[in-house]
């Protein structure tokens, strides 16, 4: 006779069996009923290891509108422009940063949903949120899946916010097809994976995967108004003392596997048609802030041959930055001038002091590290040339690259396959919060096709079908991850 436990797991088999034939059947005419419930009963035979003759294809929930494992993209869609709402910028486009009034009333919006879900909701010293639907078996690793909804000023509304609320849409969708966890399964939203107040990009997720040298340097990091990150965080109700960061710090094992969904943030998939990306490997970034100091002066009073112009060496730098990395060889590697900032700052002035960030990123850490020493070695030469003061060049991050689990990538290919999208394998070369979550977990991110490729701008848009294909594709490799 069975115990309760495994009466509970053949329960659990039950449900995904049912999930996956009303994942059909809400895609009409994507897939044939008949082959879904085929598809059902290899599936649930693959995992209880003995035939499920006994098994009713039709889950109980029928098909088209009547399945109740379904994305409700309406829903989805205004919880969407709800939350860009909460912004400081005009409609149409979302600035959300880190610890101000409209990210803490984002929080708030994210946490009621949560509650609505009936997911148990807590919160780490930095913000991180958590809503966990407990599994049958609570002490096991979960599957998490979670992204960010911290917004760079003057963006769009679809980058993290896909993979938070999306992530919810998924877990209501598996409550209403009655499917019952097995390892739990939480919902995760990162604090300020934009680098936007204080210069440090994924910060909740570095700090959940244990970096000491961040929280060292929370002590000590003020924003562009001279605020303090603790006085910020004090601000926003999180209250902390420096050595409570180390309480955000998880262990390897408190997740099973991670699984971020987002949008491309690039061309790729619209370009080519296809509607899920599963991404392999995520680039490996690397932020560097550099400074020049001349003489300035007069623009009409001082000659040519007697400037010593910090503007133009951090215009040569700029330039050299392009000629190293389309150097490296491959395509992979790219560089980024996002910030260049001249002082004083006026028409008629030679720029004394001239401040310059660098992003460079590659798949290959030690092309892209080669790089780095490149362009560094170009800032010396062009301080000596110009008669210019190198007075900073530092490196904030160098972070490594994370490659995807393949037991992840294996469940995001069987949930594409199951619904009959097609899917392409791909990398990321855009910083995620998966970069470091790959540090404690396995971890995968699937990718949806995003307007022209448009991120980080108004005009960023993804179509309701292919939020609902990656909801889809999410929930259903979170119920494999979760039977494991």
């Amino acid at each position: 006779m069975a115990t309760s436990a495994a009466a509970r797991f053949l329960a659990a088999l039950a449900g995904a069996a049912v999930l996956l034939v009303l994942l059909g059947g809400a895609a009409g005419a994507v897939v044939g009923h008949d082959d879904d419930a085929a598809a059902a009963r290899r599936t649930m035979e693959e995992f209880a290891g003995f035939p499920a003759s006994d098994y009713r294809g039709d889950g109980g929930g029928g098909s088209g509108g009547s399945s109740p494992f379904y994305v409700d993209s309406d829903g989805l869609q205004r919880q969407i422009d709800e939350l860009a709402s909460f912004s400081d910028s005009p409609v149409p486009s979302v600035t959300r940063v880190l610890y101000s009034d409209k990210d803490v009333q984002a929080r708030r919006y994210i946490k009621g949903i949560m509650n609505q879900l009936g997911l148990s909701i807590r919160e780490d010293a930095v913000g991180n949120i958590f809503g966990r639907w407990e599994g049958s078996e609570a002490g096991l690793g979960a599957v998490a899946t979670g992204s960010h909804v911290d917004a760079i000023p003057f963006s769009g509304k679809y980058d993290g916010v896909v993979g938070v609320l999306g992530a919810l849409e998924a877990i209501r969708m598996l409550k209403r097809s009655g499917f019952q966890p097995k390892r739990s399964l939480e919902v995760i939203m990162f604090t300020s994976e934009e680098p936007t107040r204080f210069g440090i990009s994924c910060l909740g997720s570095r700090l959940m995967a244990g970096s000491e040298e961040l929280a060292r340097s929370l002590k000590e990091t003020v924003d562009n108004q001279n605020v303090s990150f603790f006085d910020a965080a004090d601000s926003a109700g999180y209250k902390m003392h420096p050595e409570e960061l180390h309480n955000v710090f998880l262990k390897k094992d408190d997740y099973f596997a991670f699984v971020e969904l987002h949008i491309e943030q690039g061309p790729i998939l619209e370009k080519e048609g296809i509607k899920i990306g599963v991404v392999t490997a995520i680039a490996a970034p690397a932020s560097i802030k550099v400074e020049f100091e001349g003489n300035g002066g007069h623009a009409g009073a001082v000659l040519m041959p007697a400037r010593n112009d910090a503007g133009l060496a951090a215009a040569e730098l700029a330039l050299a930055v392009e000629k190293h990395v389309l150097e490296s060889g491959s395509i992979d590697t790219v560089g980024t001038v996002g910030i260049l900032q001249l002082h004083p700052g006026a028409i008629n002035s030679i720029p004394s002091k001239s401040h310059v960030e660098i992003d460079v990123r590659d798949i290959d850490e030690k092309r892209r590290n080669n790089v780095i020493e490149k362009v560094h070695q170009s800032a010396i030469e062009i301080s000596k040339n110009r008669g210019v003061l190198l007075s900073e060049f530092k490196i904030i991050n160098q972070d490594p690259p994370a490659l995807s689990d393949k037991s992840v990538i294996s469940a995001m290919e069987f949930a594409a396959k199951q619904l009959n999208l097609e899917y392409k394998l791909m990398i990321s070369r855009a910083y995620h919060d998966s970069l470091f979550m790959a540090r404690i977990s396995p971890m995968g991110m699937i990718f949806i096709p995003c307007y022209k490729g448009y991120s980080h701008k108004p005009e960023e848009y993804a179509s309701p079908e292919d939020m609902a294909n990656g909801v889809k594709v999410l929930a259903l490799a979170m119920a494999r991850l979760s039977l494991q």
